[in-house]
């Protein structure tokens, strides 16, 4: 939530938990209790992996992209950023800009390895608290070699690692050191990374991760204050702007009380068989996507 000179008023960080309306619903409640009497919402956006469901169930008045909502932050609070550094649960992705535009961009979204959800599974395995594992990676005095092209391959080594008597805070240092090799091998990989440089994303509260950082590319990282909610708050500005020239279509915090659920089928109308998505609010159809042709989705 943004006031009207966009200062973070309210903010939530929920995980999906592999439910994401439910994970809507639970933040709009949350959202709604932190709103001061009488406050009017003016627009409302959603970007992200789901932004498109989002929208749906909020909503929304715009629905954008992550590469874009991150890049629209980064202008606002770091305007002199020129590389944005972003690893979240489920991908991570590098976006270049020069005076404010992105002007490039890559995104990893085909393996968990390197994500946020590659180090929850491994704090986990060390019995370590996530929250715990990033001040524990400075503590290493010597940094394991760990393998983090791939999660199976990872686990091996850390496993044959810990069979050798290594250090578990040597360990995790090398799984932060197998995240920041595995980011710059794939996501950066040829891309011009000038400072200032930012780190934003679930991944970017890892403190070891961001020395893993600043040792691979000898330069100073800025995680800003909103790392967490970077997209989000791109979003809301993008919503902001919008709200100028239209009438908000925000369902209001009430929202979080409505029925929605989502279907798929697959259609026979033609060779393509196309998996047809729909969601439902209440029982009644208010979305459909995922076919070619339009046939579906031309409620």
């Amino acid at each position: 939530m943004l006031d009207h000179d966009y200062n973070v008023v309210a903010s939530r960080y929920l995980r999906t938990q592999g439910s994401p309306i439910r994970s809507i619903k639970n933040l709009l409640r949350e959202l709604g209790a932190d709103v001061p009497h009488g406050v009017d919402i003016r627009g409302a956006g959603t970007t992200g992996s789901a932004r498109r469901l989002a929208g749906v169930i909020v909503g929304a008045d715009i629905v954008k992209n992550e590469i874009i909502a991150h890049a629209v932050a980064a202008g606002q609070f770091h305007p002199q950023a020129r590389t944005v550094l972003e690893i979240g649960g489920q991908d991570s992705k590098i976006i270049i800009l020069r005076d404010g535009i992105p002007v490039d961009f890559a995104m990893n979204t085909v393996c968990a390895a390197g994500t946020g959800s590659f180090l929850d599974h491994q704090a986990t395995r060390l019995s370590i608290p996530i929250e715990e594992f990033g001040s524990l990676a400075l503590k290493a005095r010597s940094r394991a070699n760990i393998a983090g092209r791939c999660t199976v391959f990872a686990e091996s080594d850390m496993i044959h690692k810990a069979q050798l008597g290594i250090a578990t805070e040597d360990i995790v240092a090398g799984l932060c050191d197998a995240i920041v090799r595995n980011y710059m091998n794939t996501v950066a990989k040829g891309k011009e990374i000038l400072p200032e440089i930012l780190f934003q994303g679930g991944v970017a509260a890892n403190v070891g991760v961001r020395d893993a950082f600043e040792r691979s590319l000898e330069q100073a990282v800025v995680v800003p204050e909103h790392f967490l909610v970077m997209g989000a708050i791109g979003a809301a500005i993008l919503a902001a702007e919008a709200a100028a020239e239209q009438e908000t279509g925000f369902g209001g915090f009430e929202t979080a009380d409505v029925r929605f659920e989502t279907r798929a089928f697959e259609c026979a109308g033609c060779p393509n068989q196309c998996e047809v998505v729909e969601t439902l609010r209440e029982g009644a159809v208010i979305d459909r996507y995922g076919d070619r042709c339009g046939k579906w989705s031309e409620l």
